[in-house]
């Protein structure tokens, strides 16, 4: 999900998440990687810092006993599961009440005080490819294959973007990378291709994923679930958000635990 700016729900809904193909995260496809030496990743010997959870589930339930993640709607405060493409396991999140989902593959919820939708948001959806130029999208998305450290290294590559350093992190029973990631200096989003700020997206000619001002902000994590790539971000369209609402989407996000189930 991108932007969330005082549009119809329909329409600012849809920009968020085209297409509406699969709520896979993992970006499984092979391909050219393009990689800057800017972005610097830790090293093996990094600390590791733990990525909290909300409402730790007790280690002896089954994934049976939890159910999946509605493709739209309200929801009900609980953990649901959420599948991943070419994994065998689901992750889990839990949600608190008041959250809805749209197409299985995001959440969000409003803030009353702000005249947009979905103040806050999490994605869930698969980030294959990455723009070169967030502005000057068109034609300059790549292919950064399976690969964490690809994708983490071509947004920190992206211009008119900026990242935070990557910071090493355990989402459950694997490792991953966390990051910030947001529009750097003063850009006109009236200037770049179709008036939005393309950061990533499911398809080579088309944007799924982007922002509609520079005022929007994301934290990613980027997991290595046995060779393969997911990624969930957590985002707000703004800093007038509600700090208790942002430090709940923080939790949401904290919540989402990957399992071996070995």
């Amino acid at each position: 999900m991108t932007s969330v700016t005082p549009l119809e729900k329909p329409a600012q809904r849809s920009r968020h998440l085209l297409p509406l193909v699969t709520i896979a995260l993992i970006g499984c496809l092979g391909g050219c990687e393009y990689e800057s030496d800017d972005a610097s990743l830790p090293s093996p010997s990094s600390p590791v810092s733990e990525a909290p959870t909300v409402s730790p589930l007790p280690e002896s339930r089954g994934t049976r006993t939890v159910p999946p993640l509605p493709e739209s709607g309200d929801i009900d405060a609980g953990t649901y599961l959420v599948p991943v493409t070419g994994y065998k396991e689901p992750f889990e999140i839990t949600v608190p009440g008041g959250w809805s989902a749209l197409d299985g593959n995001s959440l969000g919820k409003d803030d009353p005080d702000h005249p947009a939708e979905w103040a806050v948001y999490l994605t869930l959806g698969p980030a294959f490819y990455v723009s070169q130029d967030a502005c000057n999208w068109r034609g300059a998305l790549a292919d950064v294959g399976p690969a964490a450290e690809a994708f983490i290294r071509a947004m920190a590559a992206q211009s008119s973007t900026a990242s935070t350093p990557p910071v090493k992190v355990m989402v459950g029973d694997y490792s991953g990378f966390e990051f910030d990631h947001s529009v750097e200096g003063e850009v006109d989003t009236t200037a770049c291709d179709t008036g939005k700020f393309c950061i990533h997206s499911e398809m080579m000619y088309h944007c799924t994923h982007w922002y509609s001002t520079q005022n929007e902000h994301e934290t990613y994590r980027v997991v290595d679930v046995e060779g393969r790539r997911a990624v969930v971000a957590m985002g707000y369209i703004d800093e007038s958000i509600n700090p208790e609402l942002m430090r709940e989407a923080r939790n949401v996000f904290d919540s989402i635990v990957f399992k071996s189930f070995k």
